[in-house]
């Protein structure tokens, strides 16, 4: 699900604005944001950033996670970005309401579907499957205020699954047994409906379906983010579809585990500390 994002005063959407959306996360999850992104506005344009260097966002402090956002948006800045996309449940809570407050464009957040799950449910039992430092979040801990009062909510952290991605084992042992694990306590609570609360997590659909089996709902927020970016872009979106990438860590690596998970090429540029430059990261780390 995507959070309240603002179009900034003064920010115009216009139909000729060719301008890229700068999207970023820790790592390639935030492709399959991108991948919907992509099926919504095909012309649209994407400047897509993978803080490989420093995943898991999870694991890191909310002030180290701003850094590396603040540092991160000034490249996409400076890319031509006309709007950015924090595809990242973690970083979105620990970066967004300070990156709004430092620029003016549009910026679209992402948190997990706590309002679609607890509206799906049929059993009021929903598991919410997240890093933990989502799930240690003050901005989790409001959705659950706000929605969790006629659902009974079960956090369940997911250690391990985004380096699983990463690693590019979508469906082998060790990232079955690790599912298994996780999802285990959710559907012995009675869980019908589990949210992805990583964007990592929709790259293991296939998997998570085959655990969970065809009566519980899996709830992917990627397209309900794709709205949002759409409907922030405002009119119709133009451009050549382009899609250019760049990370912070192994760039060919990176470069073959994105052109699997997008099902087509993709060339990724490195990001140099030079282009992303982090005055305190080395202190922060």
């Amino acid at each position: 699900m995507a959070d309240h994002s603002r179009a900034a005063p003064g920010v115009a959407h216009h139909m000729s604005d060719h301008r890229p959306v700068g999207v970023f996360d820790s790592g390639v999850g935030g492709l399959s944001i991108v991948r919907e992104m992509r099926r919504q506005m095909p012309r649209l344009d994407i400047v897509y950033v993978s803080d490989a260097r420093y995943l898991p966002y999870g694991e890191k402090s909310d002030a180290f996670i701003r850094e590396r956002a603040f540092a991160i948006s000034d490249f996409l800045l400076a890319a031509g970005a006309r709007a950015l996309v924090i595809a990242c449940n973690t970083a979105t809570a620990a970066a967004a309401h300070a990156l709004r407050a430092h620029y003016a464009l549009p910026i679209v957040g992402i948190e997990p579907a706590v309002k679609p799950a607890s509206q799906a449910t049929r059993s009021g039992i929903v598991g919410i499957l997240a890093t933990a430092g989502t799930l240690q979040s003050r901005r989790y801990a409001e959705l659950l205020e706000r929605f969790g009062h006629f659902t009974r909510v079960l956090s369940q952290p997911a250690s391990g699954l985004v380096e699983q991605v990463e690693a590019g084992d979508l469906d082998g042992p060790r990232t079955l047994a690790l599912l298994r694990s996780c999802l285990r306590p959710l559907l012995d609570a009675g869980a019908d409906t589990v949210v992805l609360g990583c964007t990592h997590y929709p790259f293991l659909l296939e998997s998570i379906r085959a655990v969970v089996g065809p009566g519980v709902q899996v709830i992917d927020p990627g397209a309900a983010v794709a709205r949002r970016v759409a409907q922030v872009l405002g009119a119709a979106v133009e451009g050549g579809g382009t899609l250019r990438c760049y990370t912070s860590g192994d760039a060919p690596a990176q470069q073959a585990l994105m052109s699997r998970l997008l099902g087509e090429p993709v060339s990724v540029e490195p990001l140099s500390e030079a282009s992303c430059v982090l005055p305190r990261v080395a202190l922060a780390r």
